[in-house]
């Protein structure tokens, strides 16, 4: 009898039970799309470098103020509100071969390799382990250049791949695109923290920089992979774009902004964002300085997130595909949060890092509901000439209050637990977990005030709604 192969039993498997099998279309088949996602890939992997790993050698290995590392990964936000311009310049690019995406997408990679490439050493001239003493101005500077760089790179990129996905994508297989594109961000940063814990496990700052460099050289080539014959010539739409006059971004944004409640989808969004990522300057230092994790410990918690998002992921493609409200499945995101930050408080009075797993996981399932929500619905505003545009208005938002909390919760821990410790909130709070606990609780109160912004953006009827292509508005929206 023949024994059946891998790829026999392969095909053999219906369809239901395999993840993303129904995503491709006859303009983006899989093979391009994986290709396509790869941007997505190298975004989670960064993300978990800076945010994850990190955060915490600079804390606890090199010895920066929590504040400071929490200003350094903040400093994105200044080129944030600027993501809304470079979508709006990728709707309306004029090309002599008639690309749209491409020329952000390549121009966003190399701003974001030159930020990596000298990361590693302004890290440690910011720490004082620079081989010559130099002013602390000096390696404060260098940090900020390098983290704004990465940061700009990342979200001029970002923004181009979503808008070329969301072109090549057909209304049918959009939903479980964006759910694609989520899922291979949160591989990526599965794989970079794990990779990182690995590389990083006996750290000195001689291997943080053959890290970080070398993962610039793997950022840069991925990105290559992933843009390359993606968006083909297009000589007729050179040619139209030389004629074509686009209306001047003031006309654009106030069409944007007067659509019905998308201020309010806007004020959801940026509630949201900032009550699931407060914690994201101080989860990994609560776990090595108040758990006692290690730091191949305390990265793989990078891990035990991108797992909770992935599972929301997974659901989120099936359940958008079967015309559930994105808005609902944002609300649903909230409030699967409330237990997770409580598993993560109580993770320290009972010393169970298992707990503390399972609140970190509970975390990345809530926000990565949270996320393909409002991306999705941003992407019904914008369909048709201007996804680029609302794409970016809603990443600026995102990207402002991902930064804005990151510095707040580093900055109310610092202040909170140098109360606690000197007495002045009393003896029963004079420990090391106070100001840590004050930001999660603070984030629940948050997530509250989000529900409170999303309820009327929920659509009541049960029924799916096609969205607009002619103009921006919100029509799934309106209750």
């Amino acid at each position: 009898m023949r024994k059946a192969t891998f790829s026999n039993l392969a095909r053999q498997l219906p369809s239901a039970w395999l993840p993303f099998a129904d995503v491709a279309s006859a303009d983006l088949p899989m093979a391009r799309l994986l290709r396509l996602s790869l941007f997505k890939v190298t975004m989670g992997m960064t993300t978990a470098l800076m945010i994850g790993t990190l955060n915490r050698v600079m804390i606890v290995e090199l010895g920066v103020s929590a504040w400071l590392v929490a200003l350094m990964l903040a400093l994105p936000l200044l080129v944030a509100p600027f993501r809304a311009i470079t979508g709006y310049h990728s709707d309306t690019h004029r090309s002599a071969f008639g690309w749209k995406r491409l020329p952000f997408m390549w121009g966003g990679t190399l701003i974001q390799f030159f930020g990596l490439a000298i990361m590693p050493f302004a890290l440690l001239v910011l720490s004082g382990q620079g081989a010559v003493p130099v002013p602390d101005i000096v390696g404060q500077a260098a940090a900020a250049l390098a983290f704004l760089a990465v940061g700009a790179g990342l979200q001029t990129s970002q923004t181009a791949g979503l808008a070329l996905a969301t072109d090549q994508a057909s209304e049918e297989t959009r939903p479980r695109v964006v759910a694609l594109m989520y899922s291979m961000l949160l591989a990526g940063a599965v794989i970079g923290s794990l990779a990182f814990s690995f590389l990083l496990a006996d750290f000195t700052p001689k291997i943080l920089i053959q890290v970080v460099q070398g993962f610039a050289l793997v950022v840069l080539a991925l990105n290559v992979v992933a843009l390359w014959k993606q968006e083909p010539r297009n000589a007729q739409r050179a040619a139209a774009m030389k004629t074509e006059k686009a209306p001047p971004f003031e006309e654009v944004w106030r069409g944007f902004i007067g659509a019905p409640k998308v201020k309010r989808f806007l004020w959801a969004t940026g509630l949201g964002t900032m009550a699931f990522n407060m914690q994201d300057i101080i989860l990994e230092p609560y776990g090595g300085e108040i758990l006692g994790l290690s730091v191949g410990a305390t990265s793989a918690l990078t891990a035990m997130l991108a797992g909770g998002a992935l599972t929301a992921f997974l659901l989120a493609g099936r359940y958008l595909a079967r015309g559930i409200d994105p808005m609902r499945l944002a609300a649903y995101g909230t409030l699967s949060g409330l237990p997770a930050f409580a598993a993560v408080i109580f993770a320290a009075p009972l010393d169970s890092g298992l707990i503390f797993r399972l609140g970190a996981f509970g975390i990345g399932f809530g926000s990565g509901l949270f996320a393909v929500g409002t991306l999705y619905t941003a992407m019904r505003i914008g369909e048709g000439r201007f996804v680029g545009f609302a794409l970016g208005a809603w990443g600026a938002v995102q990207s402002v209050a991902a930064g804005l909390s990151m510095f707040i919760g580093g900055s109310l821990r610092d202040i909170i637990n140098s109360l606690a410790m000197d007495g002045s909130l009393g003896s029963a709070l004079a420990n090391a977990s106070t100001g840590y606990s004050f930001v999660y609780h603070i984030e629940m109160y948050m997530l509250f005030i989000t529900l409170v912004a999303v309820g009327p953006l929920v659509r009541r009827s049960s029924s799916p709604v096609s969205p607009s292509t002619k103009q921006f508005g919100m029509p799934d929206l309106q209750g």
